[in-house]
């Protein structure tokens, strides 16, 4: 999980900066508004992309989406879990 979150914490504003640098280069004439702008949708449309390929990969590897947990979690581990956490 912290592999994942180090790579987004990367990947996503590395994204941005590319963006917005190689949009100054192309397009001199753009303001750095400009430029930040189509770059942040650039990352959002990114990110929405990433979001919902990890929902369709969620959705057809379950069984059941609501009751299906993790491998070999039932309902009274997961509920442990929740409550020894909110200790």
């Amino acid at each position: 999980m912290l592999l994942t979150l180090a790579w987004g914490s990367v990947f996503f504003p590395g994204l941005f900066a590319l963006c917005t640098w190689a949009l100054r280069r192309a397009r001199p004439e753009w303001t750095d508004y400009d430029c930040v702008m189509i770059s942040t949708r650039v990352v959002s449309s990114a990110q929405a992309v990433l979001a919902t390929g990890s929902g369709i990969a969620i959705i057809h590897s379950c069984k059941n989406v609501v009751s299906d947990r993790g491998l070999g979690e039932s309902w009274g581990t997961s509920s442990l879990a929740a409550s020894s956490r909110q200790n």
